[in-house]
């Protein structure tokens, strides 16, 4: 009997930690470990977040409550936990006041380790949410963090607000030993993608794999498969990673959607010397999808 198909842990996954959100209304437990020794928080502001730089490489700057020298106030998030000790994020006031450098999750994420990695991903999701939702939508008066700050609550109409994350599809089209690569404006210089897109309302998965290709593309698709999903907090979504095999090669651009879009044999796609794209980053479910098609020559 075949293995089921079980893809490696993205980048920004949750691996190797514990999210604990049975602690998450445990007043008196989040206090304890507010006010712990060994508790470990990583600073923040504005969205980057502190990284210590290590003779192995970069890590997460998460530093104890003693190096602190001071408990951790209500509106820490809570992250989980790893061998019994609790990890927080915290957003600073002032930059300055950080002890470590101050920077974009993505400049350094590939080469965490995958736990800290996922750690800081938490972080920068949760803090950009809270960042976005200081006011009730019912009624408009300001919330307050809660459950460890993986909700906010409104003192005025007591409506519970919880972290949003938005489903996205990610999609590798294929026509026999072709793959179809779009470019967006915003890209780096050379690069190209799988395309993509935001499930809208009311829409399943497959629906809005199908949606996105023909609008993007002007294809239209004979096969859909699911691959694996990855969180990607920039700001706060989820990556739904297809495959999906069109049922021609004829495209026709959404100008408005795509810079450019081809389709590259795989032959080609594979030698970087003869590649006429640079592929997307590392640490993204598009590398993934794209390399993992590759390896099955």
């Amino acid at each position: 009997m075949p293995r089921p198909f079980r893809p490696p842990p993205h980048v920004y996954s949750s691996v190797g930690f514990d999210r604990a959100a049975a602690y998450r209304k445990d007043l008196a437990w989040l206090a304890s470990r507010r006010a712990d020794r060994t508790t470990r928080v990583v600073l923040a502001h504005g969205l980057n977040l502190a990284i210590l730089e290590a003779e192995d490489g970069p890590h997460a700057g998460f530093l104890t409550v003693a190096d602190l020298g001071r408990e951790l106030d209500e509106s820490a998030l809570f992250l989980g936990v790893i061998d019994g000790v609790a990890y927080f994020a915290a957003e600073l006031d002032d930059p300055v006041q950080a002890t470590l450098p101050l920077v974009d999750l993505r400049s350094v994420g590939p080469v965490l380790p995958p736990h800290e990695a996922g750690l800081l991903a938490s972080a920068r999701a949760l803090l950009h949410w809270h960042s976005t939702h200081r006011f009730c939508g019912s009624c408009g008066s300001a919330t307050l963090p809660a459950q460890g700050g993986h909700a906010r609550t409104c003192p005025q109409c007591g409506r519970e607000h919880f972290p949003r994350t938005d489903p996205a599809v990610i999609v590798l089209v294929t026509h026999g030993d072709q793959a179809l690569l779009g470019r967006s404006p915003r890209f780096p210089p050379g690069m190209y993608s799988t395309l993509a897109g935001f499930v809208e309302p009311g829409e399943s998965l497959e629906q809005a794999v199908e949606r996105e290709i023909e609008e993007e593309a002007g294809i239209r698709l004979r096969t859909i498969q699911y691959r694996s999903s990855q969180p990607w907090p920039f700001p706060q979504s989820l990556m739904l990673g297809f495959r999906a095999e069109a049922e021609t090669a004829q495209l026709r651009i959404d100008q408005d959607e795509l810079e450019d879009a081809l389709w590259i044999p795989r032959q080609i796609l594979a030698d970087p010397e003869r590649s006429p794209v640079l592929l997307p980053r590392e640490d993204s479910i598009a590398r993934f999808l794209i390399e993992e098609w590759l390896a099955e020559a």
